[in-house]
Order: structure tokens, then C-alpha cells, then sequence
């Protein structure tokens, strides 16, 4: 019993673990055997390539998800609490890797989706101890968070918009010039707004190109509002993680710019007199 629980915990650490050398060298091959695997899934997509090379793809494909699979068993069987692990993201995400292919034995265009196993590779930040990165991806995680409800209502307006101009241009051209219902019209005031433009249905009448004019130039103004909102949070977000870490003293507003000698809300020193006069 001792020699099988030992067993599993030497196979936990190398498996879940990054810190030892027997981890980093399994992660390290784990990554390339993903990105080989990665690379047979692209090659088979390619018609060329499938027609001359389809039974050597076939079976590097069997070959990826067969040791996939052991792997996935694998960290099953060390794992402590094996449904906690089967139930977490990357949990999710080693069983879908895996699950396509033998989907693909009854729907042959499924075994595509493994493709799904780029979400892999997010391992490599753990085997690379890549905390920089990590830290910046949170800056943008801080920044979506606080712009969410301004985003929110900026999509609300410009869905209120096309609803609108769709169902006007859909009154205006009609049927007879492509605009055959309000959500085709839609459709069209979607890509004339975000100025994708594809040309599919264009206006006829003259009333029609007034308005498609108008729906243009909405686009060019609205459309660097999110991208200013995420930036405004953005900025917002580094300031406050480089700023000192203690309040005001006087209205305790909490976060300062590290050349700061004065509160940005109350005006009050931030400093003892005795204490500014040594950092100036």
C-alpha cells in the first residue's frame, strides 16, 4: 500500500509538478509532442498534402492520442483528488484534446477539432516560470473587468442602432434590391457600420445611399470607443499597481503615483512635513 502510494506520488510530482527536473524534462517533451501533434492536424487539412501522405497522417494521429490518452489516465491515476482535476480547466481541456479523435471514427470532419489542443501550450508558462507575462495578462484581465459595464452599455447602443438603421433601410430598398427582411438588413448595417463593407447588398435608391452614408460615418465615429474605454482601464490599472502602497491621511484614498508628494483627490501632503523635506 505504502509502495503504491509512493509510486503515485513520484508520478504526481514529475506530471503536475514543474520544479524538478524529471517535471521540467516531462513538460518540455509534453509541449513538443503538442505542437508535432498540432502540426499533423494542419498538414491533414491541406487536401494535397491529405491525398499523398493520408495513411502516414493517420496513424501519427492515432500515435498523438494514444499517448495523450496514457497521459490523461496518467494524471488521473497520481492525482489526489482525480475528479477535482478532471472537473478543472485544464482538466477539461487534456480530455478534449483527446475526445475528437475517437469522436472522428463515427463523424470523420470532427477529428478537426483537435485543434483544440493549442490550449495546451498554456502549459508553458508553468514549465517556463514566465511570471512577467502573467503578471501583464492580469493588467488586461484588471482592465476588461473595469470597463465591462461601460463595454456592456456601448454594445447595447450600437445593437439599438442597427436594429435601427436595418429596419429602416429594410422599409426604403425592400425586397427588390436585396434588403428581402429586417434581419438581412441587419446583417447589411452590421458590416456597413463596422466597415467591413463585403458588397453583397448594396442601396439603389438615392434615399438608401443617404442613409448608408450616414450609417458609414457612425462607424468611423463610434468605433474607437471601446478600444479608448479598455485603454482608460487599462492605464488606469498600472497606475494603481505602481502607486505607493498607503492611504492619504487625510481623506484615505488608497494608491498614489510614486512621485507623489500631494493626494490627488484632497490636496493634502501625503508625507509628514519632517518626511517630504528629506525627499526633496
Amino acid at each position: 500500500m505504502e509502495q503504491s502510494r509512493g509510486r503515485r506520488d513520484n508520478l504526481y510530482r514529475i506530471i503536475f509538478e514543474s520544479d524538478t527536473e524529471a517535471g521540467r524534462r516531462f513538460d518540455t517533451w509534453l509541449i513538443g509532442l503538442i505542437l508535432a501533434s498540432l502540426v499533423v492536424v494542419l498538414l491533414d487539412s491541406v487536401e494535397r498534402v491529405h491525398l499523398r501522405h493520408a495513411d502516414a497522417l493517420y496513424y501519427l494521429e492515432w500515435a498523438f492520442t494514444s499517448l495523450f490518452t496514457l497521459e490523461y489516465l496518467m494524471r488521473l491515476y497520481s492525482a489526489p483528488k482525480p475528479w477535482r482535476y478532471a472537473l478543472s480547466f485544464f482538466g477539461l481541456v487534456d480530455l478534449l484534446a483527446i475526445l475528437p479523435a475517437f469522436i472522428g471514427l463515427f463523424y470523420p470532419d470532427a477529428q478537426y477539432l483537435m485543434i483544440v489542443r493549442a490550449l495546451r501550450l498554456l502549459r508553458v508558462f508553468r514549465v517556463l516560470k514566465l511570471r512577467q507575462y502573467l503578471n501583464q495578462a492580469n493588467y488586461l484581465l484588471g482592465a476588461l473587468r473595469g470597463s465591462r459595464q461601460k463595454i456592456v452599455v456601448f454594445l447595447l447602443s450600437v445593437t439599438t442602432l442597427v436594429t435601427v438603421f436595418g429596419a429602416l433601410m429594410y422599409v426604403i430598398e425592400g425586397p427588390r434590391h436585396g434588403f428581402t427582411s429586417i434581419p438581412i438588413s441587419i446583417y447589411w448595417a452590421v458590416v456597413t457600420l463596422t466597415t467591413v463593407g463585403f458588397g453583397d447588398i448594396t442601396p439603389q435608391t438615392p434615399l438608401g445611399q443617404a442613409v448608408a452614408s450616414l450609417v458609414m460615418i457612425t462607424g468611423y465615429s463610434i468605433i474607437a470607443v471601446p478600444t479608448g474605454i479598455f485603454t482608460a482601464e487599462l492605464a488606469n490599472a498600472m497606475r494603481q499597481d505602481g502607486g505607493l502602497k498607503r492611504d492619504c491621511p487625510t481623506c484615505a484614498k488608497a494608491s498614489h503615483e510614486n512621485d507623489a508628494s500631494f493626494c490627488s483627490r484632497c490636496g493634502n501632503p501625503l508625507f509628514p512635513r519632517e518626511t517630504q523635506h528629506e525627499r526633496t
